[in-house]
């Protein structure tokens, strides 16, 4: 009978049980390093010059391009665009001064659409109210965001165009910010 030689490459169990340990043991390191570095908490949100973007909406003349004038006192805006063509679309998001998010986005998309887009599916419409002499219909959503929409004739008078303000700020801070639109 021929000698049998034993596999170099075998290796018992627990050898096999360690390696993987180690293993598992510098993943869980990197995602906890990862998570520890990475947090969004003291990132900086940067503030935008909006007046660029307001000023290619007004131009375009599809959309009557509201923003706040002047914006709320320690507010700053965060976010802007406007997108022209056949559905224009002009936004401006800002943080109030306790960093709670407001956001204004006017289309000539239907106004149900923009409620599904900008707050969620299940939104629902509340009492109307009046800010500033001006008539605003009140939308909530199961996340907390509140919103206040309008519609008006747009510029070119084809199309209604809607307003939509909203967010994550309290009621009040929204109708501060509607109350400021010019």
């Amino acid at each position: 009978m021929a000698a049998r030689t034993p596999n170099r490459y075998q290796l018992p169990l627990i050898s096999m049980v360690g390696a993987m340990a180690v293993v598992l043991a510098f993943i869980a390191i990197g995602r906890i390093w990862r998570v520890a570095t990475h947090s969004d908490q003291g990132v900086a949100v940067q503030t935008v010059d909006y007046q660029g973007w307001l000023k290619s909406a007004k131009q375009d003349g599809h959309l009557h391009a509201y923003a706040p004038h002047p914006m709320p006192k320690g507010w700053r805006a965060t976010s802007a665009s406007y997108v022209a063509g056949a559905v224009p679309r002009w936004h401006l998001g800002v943080l109030t001064d306790d960093k709670q998010y407001v956001g204004l986005d006017e289309s000539l998309q239907p106004l149900t659409q923009m409620v599904d887009t900008y707050l969620s599916d299940n939104a629902k419409r509340g009492t109307d109210v009046t800010v500033d002499g001006v008539s605003w219909q009140t939308w909530t959503d199961s996340r907390g965001d509140y919103a206040l929409a309008r519609t008006f004739k747009a510029p070119k008078g084809k199309y209604p165009e809607h307003l939509l303000v909203g967010g994550s700020a309290s009621p009040s801070q929204v109708r501060t910010y509607a109350a400021a639109l010019r």
